[in-house]
């Protein structure tokens, strides 16, 4: 899931370049518009798609690249046939140096053919975008993760740090068999790693194409993430006959527990990535926005500066946990007074944060014992944010000044949440790094007629090549 940065920074640069059609791309890139097309229009929808299909045609391309079967993993449990992952090897010579992690989701969100204008399965390219379910979220990391192994391989590359890839099932659908929760339960010696190199950061353009004179307005390098949790309240009545109403009704009863959610605000609180991304967003800005951005960095109870800062439901989202009413469902015929209502309130808590606390926070909002309140998975992990590692940010930050010129790059927390929290819930530092630009709609992702700008997915590709490389030294 991609929550990409919506502030806006001054600090821009024009990135001059026609995005080439598919007959103009240099060799290496028509090899990897191959690897990227297939599985982009391998169906990996939880509901009518397959996630082991596609990790097998990976698999294939890698060892026709000389991967070996003993660098492959191809793993699955039987009560979830389809939801099979990857997980490739290739070996360092360092004795010393531990491995590094790169990490992808293979699953998409759902797509219906009626509700696009054109089949989401089927990449089309348009006026320098490539359209479909995934192009973004998350198949074009993976291809091009992926595509970077190959690309080492036919090189000779020898790197001294071992490099690993898992790609993986489950990351869009909550509840659902997850490949990087399974990894990381069940077969962590595999994936063991100093660091994983993941989804979460980007970059994000004034919204006009980089390749028809927009600019590329900021690179971002996630630093932590908040964690998802579900919570279901649940409100019964015995019910009756609609004709006699009486005062306790489930459905009154639930309006006011949702109103009462809504209502209610986590307090603000930063860490030391909030704090750096705030910091640095401030300077950039210049207007009232980044006056209140700094204003709280040096003192966070700052009401007024919170006000200001507020309204922006970015920074209000990266400033504290948030829940929000999503689903609601009630009663049971149109003449009869409800028996059950139940509502589901979507959690993103910042890290630290615990589901036992959060869920203790709704009931003390909504006052009524008896609307119960239940998690709906259990036993997630607590969110952790890696440390501003210089080793990650240092060769980050100088390869973007060479792939993304004049365009800063901002440490940020995502107010969504990536497989990354099960990796550092097992001890593995996890970075989302800069990669894809977006427009500032977000094109598509999750929603409909997903899309990615060609020059994006192109530019993205050789910069991530680069710093696989330079980490792996």
């Amino acid at each position: 899931m991609r929550i990409l940065l919506t502030g806006a920074a001054t600090a821009a640069l024009m990135i001059s370049s026609t995005v080439a059609g598919a007959q103009d791309l240099r060799p290496d890139q028509q090899a990897f518009f191959g690897l990227y097309k297939e599985l982009v229009e391998t169906n990996t929808t939880v509901t009518n798609g397959s996630c082991t299909l596609a990790a097998s045609k990976l698999a294939a391309r890698l060892r026709a690249a000389g991967f070996s079967d003993d660098q492959l993993t191809s793993f699955s449990v039987a009560e979830h046939p389809k939801d099979g992952g990857l997980v490739v090897v290739y070996p360092g010579t360092s004795k010393t140096l531990k491995p590094m992690l790169l990490l992808a989701h293979i699953d998409v969100v759902e797509a219906k053919r009626e509700d696009w204008v054109r089949d989401p399965f089927t990449l089309v390219e348009e006026d320098g975008y490539y359209f479909a379910r995934g192009t973004v979220d998350d198949k074009a990391q993976a291809a091009i993760w992926t595509d970077a192994l190959i690309r080492l391989k036919q090189q000779g590359f020898k790197p001294g740090r071992t490099i690993k890839l898992a790609l993986t099932c489950g990351e869009e659908t909550s509840g659902a068999f997850n490949g990087a929760e399974w990894l990381a339960a069940n077969k962590r010696d595999l994936i063991d790693a100093e660091f994983a190199l993941n989804e979460g950061g980007g970059g994000r353009t004034n919204g006009t194409p980089v390749s028809k004179g927009g600019k590329l307005l900021v690179q971002t390098l996630q630093v932590g993430e908040k964690a998802y949790q579900d919570f279901t309240l649940t409100v019964t009545n015995p019910g009756g006959h609609s004709s006699q109403p009486v005062p306790t009704n489930a459905i009154y009863q639930m309006a006011d527990a949702v109103k009462a959610v809504g209502s209610y605000e986590f307090p603000a609180e930063f860490n030391d990535t909030t704090r750096a991304f705030f910091t640095k967003s401030a300077k950039l800005r210049g207007d009232a926005v980044g006056t209140a951005m700094a204003a709280l960095v040096a003192n966070p109870a700052d009401s007024d500066a919170l006000a200001v800062v507020d309204k922006d439901k970015m920074l209000h989202s990266m400033l504290r946990t948030t829940c929000v009413a999503t689903l609601i469902d009630g009663g049971h015929a149109l003449n009869a007074l409800p028996q059950k209502v139940t509502a589901n309130i979507n959690c993103r808590m910042f890290p630290g944060r615990t589901p036992d606390e959060t869920q203790a926070a709704l009931a003390q909002a909504i006052g009524d014992p008896a609307i119960a309140i239940e998690q709906r998975v259990k036993n997630k992990p607590i969110a952790k944010s890696p440390p501003l590692d210089p080793m990650i940010v240092k060769p980050v930050e100088s390869l973007a000044a060479k792939h993304f010129p004049g365009v800063p790059v901002l440490p940020t927390m995502s107010t969504g949440a990536t497989d990354g929290l099960y990796l550092a819930a097992v001890g593995i530092p996890t970075y989302g790094v800069p990669s894809v630009w977006v427009d500032p709609d977000g094109n598509g992702t999750h929603g409909l007629n997903e899309r990615i700008e060609a020059k994006a997915l192109y530019t993205a590709r050789d910069y991530l090549f680069d710093l696989v490389k330079a980490l792996a030294k």
